[in-house]
């Protein structure tokens, strides 16, 4: 099995990060652990805002609700990790890639399409994430570090799927499947025009 089939059978996406970018990180290990960090923190805020939101969709509610935790976990995690290297959590940067993402995003029309668009959103986040803690896992030099993004590899992917199975359970599953094609399609594009950084997870 080629790398480029493997992403995409677990994840779907289409395009796997460029190789030379686990080296750009290794590089940039103080500004790419402080981006993780606020990449988690963004995750649980964002989980918080869904629940506020969507209120009424107790499955949802009942299924976010422990992400919240796990995720403001894992920022702790990235704090830490930071702290015991001597490193500092630097400013929160404007992430491109997310922004890119919420632009495609429908802001009108139905609200179930919004709602589609907003889970769909966070399970392309999530895979991407994915991704780029197995390209860690598998190219930094520093085995703690490697073994350290093996667990976040592994907790995103459960992540991503979970997103893609609550928007199949309140939608219906052809209509779900169609725009996370275009979902995906879309963030080719977006891969294709970004500068490829090391002081970014995205």
């Amino acid at each position: 099995m080629t790398e480029n089939s493997d992403v995409k059978n677990i994840l779907g996406l289409q395009l796997p990060t460029d190789p030379r970018w686990v080296d750009l990180a290794a590089i940039s290990l103080e500004a790419v652990l402080t981006d993780h960090a606020y990449c988690e923190q963004k995750a649980a805020t964002t989980c918080i805002s869904l629940i506020q939101k969507y209120s009424d969709r107790e499955l949802m509610v009942r299924e976010l609700a422990p992400i919240v935790s796990e995720e403001w976990g894992h920022f702790r995690l990235v704090l830490q990790e930071l702290n015991k290297r001597g490193l500092k959590l630097g400013k929160q940067r404007k992430d491109e890639y997310v922004n890119q993402l919420l632009i495609f995003q429908k802001k009108d029309g139905h609200p179930e399409d919004r709602f589609l668009d907003r889970l769909l959103t966070m399970a392309l986040i999530e895979a991407r994430s994915c991704e780029r803690f197995k390209r860690l896992s598998e190219g930094l030099g520093d085995e703690y570090l490697r073994k350290f993004y093996r667990r976040f590899m592994e907790s995103e992917a459960g992540h991503y799927r979970l997103f893609i199975e609550l928007a199949e359970h309140y939608i219906d599953r052809e209509k779900v499947r169609h725009r996370w094609n275009e979902w995906l399609r879309h963030e080719v594009e977006i891969m294709h025009t970004l500068e490829i950084r090391g002081d970014r997870i995205h």
